[in-house]
């Protein structure tokens, strides 16, 4: 566990479990254990880079702990508050200091709204400020992730990949949120713009004191991002620790599958350098 500072950890999640019934006549009674005891802990101000390779578990888990599916069993505690047990106004309640963004922003936004529109919508969504109030807040959080306010008007396709996903993170920083889940934010992006989303996301959380869950199939860019790394394997926390120590001792195979696939330049440090 990371060090950086001695407060509780802001996220504990606890044997966390979460079965999903397989559908039709042929599957009937059967299940598919997506997730199987996962434990895992982050503290404030640091990021958790999960990997893990396609049909491990990470977004499953993503959406379990932005509430956006409910788990079979197991404890999600936030702020020493167990999520799990809260019914779904309460549930509403948390959701604006636990924010997801996806994968693929084209598909996150709605093409009929206004970017101003889009990064307004959990304010009038939680009932908060009035309407002069929720559009100061939205223009300053357009700023924050690096956009002119003139993008306000127009609509997500009329902007480029990387002008959405600074959207997406504008729209989950309007609630002022204490942690951030990236579910794979740089997968549909160009190298060049994947280093210019990652510098937003670090001052960010640098200037805000934020806290990620950053999750990703690339181990070396989680070695880059992460304080620490987690590695599922088909549902399973098999490996967690310092990213020295994932990167340089690797003790499950999942692990060294993963960073056998990492190029050696990269891994060796020059995508620091490069970003």
């Amino acid at each position: 566990m990371n060090e950086r500072n001695g407060t509780e950890p802001l996220l504990r999640v606890e044997k966390l479990t979460k079965r999903y019934e397989r559908q039709g006549r042929l599957w009937r009674g059967e299940s598919v254990l997506a997730l199987d005891c996962v434990s895992l802990a982050i503290r404030a101000g640091t990021t958790l880079a999960l990997v893990g390779e396609s049909g491990s578990g990470k977004s499953t888990l993503a959406l379990c702990l932005a509430l956006l599916e409910r788990p079979t069993s197991g404890g999600i505690w936030f702020k020493e508050r167990d999520l799990t047990a809260l019914g779904d106004r309460e549930q509403r309640g948390i959701r604006g200091q636990v924010q997801m963004i996806f994968q693929d922003p084209a598909a996150a936004l709605n093409p009929r709204w206004s970017v101003a529109e889009i990064v307004r919508e959990p304010l009038v969504v939680q009932g908060q400020g009035s309407r002069r109030e929720r559009e100061d807040r939205a223009i300053a959080v357009l700023k924050q992730a690096g956009l002119a306010a003139e993008l306000a008007t127009r609509r997500p396709g009329e902007l480029s990949g990387g002008q959405r996903q600074r959207v997406a993170i504008a729209r989950a920083l309007v609630l002022a949120p204490k942690l951030l889940i990236l579910d794979e934010v740089l997968s549909a992006l160009d190298c060049s713009v994947q280093a210019q989303i990652v510098n937003l996301l670090l001052e960010l959380q640098r200037s805000l004191g934020l806290t990620y869950l950053f999750i990703t199939h690339d181990l070396a860019m989680a070695a880059h991002v992460g304080d620490e790394i987690a590695v599922l394997e088909r549902g399973r926390l098999v490996e967690q620790g310092a990213v020295e120590q994932i990167m340089q001792k690797p003790q499950h195979q999942a692990t060294r599958n993963l960073l056998g696939s990492t190029p050696r330049m990269i891994a060796s440090g020059a995508l620091k350098q490069e970003l």
